[in-house]
């Protein structure tokens, strides 16, 4: 039970709760507790659920999109976002050992090091990247397109990262240790 917020049951909430979590229960198959306790301002769990929906139709395919997601949660000690989108990183495709190297913003291939890298120092420095970030990223190829979609990837994750930390929302995805952060590879 989380200490700060309760978790709205979508069977005995409002209609329009209802509705907005119906979705979200048909992909998980169930309502985890992260949409439950947004659920609590219908407006924030509209923009919470349709930048997931828009950012998976984005350029960067949903493999990137969930090491962007470990790397931030491992940044900032998020253990829900991190159990989450290991979760869901396994089922895009990636091993353990991926995503393991992308809580750290690491990566065998030198494009997605170079994005993990970029999304880590946009986190580290509240936005105010160096030419050195800017030139890094660019380098490995990314297009404008891309970019402002890690920035989005970022600025999401952010928002359910602070969500899950200060409502101390309860984990229903099977744990995952966050990783020491050491010196950026």
């Amino acid at each position: 039970m989380p200490h700060r917020l309760s978790l709205i049951d979508p069977a005995a909430t409002t209609p329009e709760r209802r509705q907005l979590l119906a979705p979200i229960q048909s992909a998980f198959g169930a309502s985890p507790h992260m949409f439950r306790a947004v659920a609590h301002s219908p407006a924030a769990l509209r923009s919470m659920w349709g930048s997931f929906g828009a950012l998976s139709q984005g350029t960067l395919g949903a493999a990137l999109g969930e090491q962007i997601a470990v790397a931030v949660a491992n940044a900032n000690r998020c253990h829900y976002c991190l159990a989450a989108h290991t979760a869901l990183g396994a089922q895009a495709g990636l091993r353990t050992e991926t995503l393991q190297a992308a809580q750290l913003g690491r990566s065998s291939d030198p494009k997605t090091a170079a994005a993990l890298q970029f999304a880590l120092a946009i986190v580290a420095q509240r936005g105010q990247v160096s030419d050195a970030d800017w030139q890094a990223v660019r380098a490995a190829g990314f297009s404008d397109e891309a970019l402002v979609e890690i920035v989005a990837h970022v600025a999401l994750n952010l928002f359910t990262n602070y969500v899950n930390i200060v409502f101390e929302v309860p984990v229903d995805f099977p744990a995952v240790a966050p990783l020491p952060a050491g010196p950026a590879s």
